[in-house]
């Protein structure tokens, strides 16, 4: 198992109050496996990405029962141990790649600081991520790169040392829509063969489903709904989940209008004894205000929701 998390919360003090920006996340990652995170903006997607790194500012608290990664319990490594952890386990792939670049250094200089090679290795390496003319791209300085370049610079610094897992927060946004899939196939092309689990965080749902074997829904900081893409796609067990569904893009037939996810989501800053979603959900009854649910097994995984879209349910212990 490369990533155990169980009860994983994390809040950030601003003054007098504290905004609970993951609660009691709970989930694990094989090694090799594909999981996608989904959610509106705000949900704690990005948040949870940066955690597992230990990538927060210090206002950051972090609580949970068991937060390993690669068999290190993260909450408790010294800065060394940290250092060591980033470099060798985990390896990041951002949303700008021209904002993870240093824009005063060639590439070349760039990735001889995440593993010391001559030019010929690092062309090789550029090559790999289908890069054509890897001398000129090594000569360069980041703004001489278009945004796909670039993005494909990113995807070999972060896989030089070949890590066991890679997070990928939203790695097409800034990308056109022709470049997408391109992209993506050569990043889960690579991570399969060096072994790497890829945790893919992204709004895009038909790109999720295409490269991921395993979705979590996450809604309010919490995670909603957990299933095996299959069977998630197939039939959404939890209210949220099937309206993130209906309102992509792409979902409704010719002349019908896309579905609106009604609301907005909860502010974040008091704990809450409710469903976060029960303000905004169209299947909501009285006991939904009244308690948080729990997780309930569904086909292909669990659900956090007191009546879920399903006839058999088993409460998880």
């Amino acid at each position: 198992m490369i990533v155990e998390i169980k009860d994983l919360s994390v809040r950030f003090s601003t003054g007098r109050t504290a905004l609970q920006a993951l609660d009691e996340v709970s989930f694990t990652i094989e090694q090799g496996a594909r999981i996608g995170f989904v959610g509106e903006s705000g949900s704690g997607k990005s948040t949870l990405a940066n955690t597992l790194g230990r990538l927060l500012p210090t206002s950051a608290v972090i609580e949970a029962t068991t937060f390993s990664v690669s068999g290190q319990a993260v909450n408790q490594l010294s800065s060394k141990a940290l250092r060591h952890l980033r470099r060798d386990t985990i390896a990041y792939i951002f949303q700008d790649p021209m904002a993870a670049l240093d824009p005063t250094m060639a590439i070349a200089r760039q990735m001889r600081l995440v593993l010391s090679e001559d030019d010929a290795s690092l062309s090789d390496r550029l090559v790999g991520v289908g890069i054509r003319d890897p001398h000129r791209v090594l000569s360069s300085y980041p703004h001489q790169l278009s945004g796909g370049m670039a993005q494909r610079v990113t995807i070999a610094m972060a896989l030089m040392r070949r890590p066991r897992l890679l997070i990928a927060d939203e790695p097409t946004a800034a990308l056109d829509a022709s470049l997408k899939r391109e992209v993506m196939d050569l990043l889960f092309a690579r991570c399969a063969e060096i072994g790497a689990a890829v945790l893919f965080v992204s709004h895009d749902l038909p790109l999720v489903r295409h490269y991921c074997d395993k979705i979590c829904v996450m809604y309010a900081g919490r995670i909603v709904e957990q299933r095996k893409t299959a069977a998630l796609f197939a039939s959404p067990a939890h209210p949220y989940s099937r309206a993130l569904l209906g309102a992509e893009p792409g979902a409704a037939k010719f002349g019908e209008r896309l579905v609106a996810i009604p609301g907005v989501p909860p502010a974040l800053y008091e704990p809450t004894n409710q469903c976060a979603f029960a303000p905004r959900c169209p299947d909501a009854q009285i006991a939904c205000s009244q308690r948080r649910p729990e997780d309930l097994t569904v086909d292909g995984g669990c659900a956090k929701c007191l009546f879920p879209n399903t006839a058999e349910l088993t409460e998880q212990a």
